[in-house]
């Protein structure tokens, strides 16, 4: 039994042109022009068909293998790592990993169509993208940094629930720095801010969402409303101290560059991280530092423009200084100033000054320490409990604080309390019993003579 032929639609239209040429009712020159090629070709099309038929206009590879096939072991060796240890990697992670690890020279669309065929979905779901207005990237690197953190499993299940504070370039897609966090705070955007200043410079403007981290929610005081001062947080203030430009977004596609990286970060990083075996904060800092060279040269662009348009440190104040949390307060009458519900006292003032009712600074660095100053020279500094990074508005000190050039201090002596006098009795012979009695007689002796 003969098999039962299939033509493909482009087939059966020539078939059906064919036998109107046979027909006589077109000629071989119209034919060609309905068929699109040329008249030679016609004719040859027309010599096949009248030699075998139908079959004669099917393409002769149909049914034979390509001679650019993959072989069947590259294929296997594909499919075994996309059931294995590579199941939840993407078609372009996937390919990525068979050419640098593996040393095979797979296409991206060879690694899709074997998965597919073999009955492998992608291991994302992707949804249909809303349609914004593109915004065209800055000419120059470092005209334009945006930061966000990521709340994720980044651990997985080996470790705990991480945020994961980054800053990339709107110019060149470089990730300029990064780091882990126990949670997202201010204190993770000011050392974010701190070693890439060091590193490579500040930025000229900073694109962030409008987290109360960036957007102070206090309402402007009636003297802040006369002079057209809007508070600031503590990381608005720092960029106002650095000359940083501080840009709100509002909407996450506005900052859609560290938008994807997180979709990118979520996806890889968190398969670097478990093949190094990381289930610490310490650890994963670790992999992110060895990972972000490799990240940027796989996903960076070369910008516009070339060099850098990143500024220098402000000269003059130090580091710990620029890069900590500021605070103003009121001196009492006692000498003491309030943060966080503890009474800090202050060092008595010299040459017996006095400063009750004056305002200091209070700067609360990022190593924890606390010091107070006074119109720019140093009073005392409170060491925290616990060492690290600071919250805002949150401070528990030691029991001795620290004083510029500090001595021993002294027992205090308390006042002794003044003897006790005892009262003293006259004898009876006493001069002053002798005058009593006698103003005693005299008196008597005058009422007697009264009539």
């Amino acid at each position: 039994m003969e098999e039962r032929l299939t033509l493909s639609s482009k087939e059966l239209k020539r078939l059906k042109v064919l036998e109107l040429v046979q027909a006589e009712q077109v000629t071989a020159a119209q034919a060609a022009g309905l068929l699109g090629v040329s008249e030679r070709h016609c004719w040859r099309l027309l010599a096949r068909y009248r030699q075998d038929g139908a079959a004669g206009l099917v393409h002769g590879n149909r049914g034979r293998p390509s001679s650019h096939r993959l072989p069947e072991a590259v294929r296997g060796e594909v499919l075994a790592l996309a059931k294995g240890a590579c199941r939840d990697y993407n078609d372009q992670h996937l390919t990525e990993v068979l050419q640098e690890e593996h040393g095979l020279q797979v296409s991206r669309a060879s690694v899709r169509r074997i998965r597919r065929s073999a009955g492998l979905a992608s291991p994302h779901k992707y949804r249909r993208r809303k349609s914004h207005l593109r915004r065209q990237r800055y000419a120059q690197f470092g005209m334009l940094f945006q930061i966000d953190a990521s709340q994720h499993a980044w651990l997985e299940e080996r470790g705990p629930h991480l945020a994961l504070v980054a800053a990339i370039d709107d110019a060149s897609n470089q990730v300029v720095g990064a780091l882990f966090r126990e949670h997202e705070d201010a204190a993770g955007y000011f050392l974010l801010l701190q070693d890439i200043a060091q590193r490579i410079g500040l930025p000229l403007a900073l694109y962030a969402d409008r987290h109360t981290i960036f957007q102070s929610p206090s309402k402007p005081t009636l003297a802040q409303e006369l002079t057209g001062v809007s508070p600031q947080s503590q990381f608005g203030q720092l960029t106002s101290r650095l000359g940083i430009r501080l840009m709100a977004a509002h909407s996450p596609q506005a900052k859609g560059r560290i938008e994807r990286l997180w979709g990118t970060w979520q996806d890889r990083l968190v398969k670097e991280l478990r093949q190094a075996g990381a289930s610490t904060l310490e650890a994963a800092n670790q992999v992110l530092a060895d990972y972000l060279g490799k990240h940027n040269q796989r996903f960076a662009i070369p910008a516009e423009h070339p060099g850098s348009a990143c500024q220098p440190l402000p000269a003059g104040d130090p580091l710990d200084r620029l890069f900590s949390f500021h605070y103003t307060r009121r001196v009492a009458n006692d000498h003491t100033i309030s943060l966080d519900h503890h009474c800090l006292q202050l060092p008595p003032a010299p040459n017996g000054r006095s400063y009750a009712r004056t305002t200091v600074d209070l700067y609360h660095a990022m190593d924890g320490r606390l010091t107070v100053t006074y119109q720019g020279q140093d009073l005392i500094t409170f060491l925290p409990a616990v060492a690290g990074p600071p919250r805002v508005e949150v401070f528990c000190p030691q029991t001795r604080p620290t004083t510029p050039q500090s001595k021993p201090a002294e027992p205090v002596k308390l006042p002794q309390p003044a003897p006790v006098r005892k009262t003293a009795t006259p004898a009876p012979d006493h001069p002053w019993r002798k005058m009593i009695q006698r103003d005693v007689e005299r008196h008597r002796l005058g009422e007697a003579k009264t009539p």
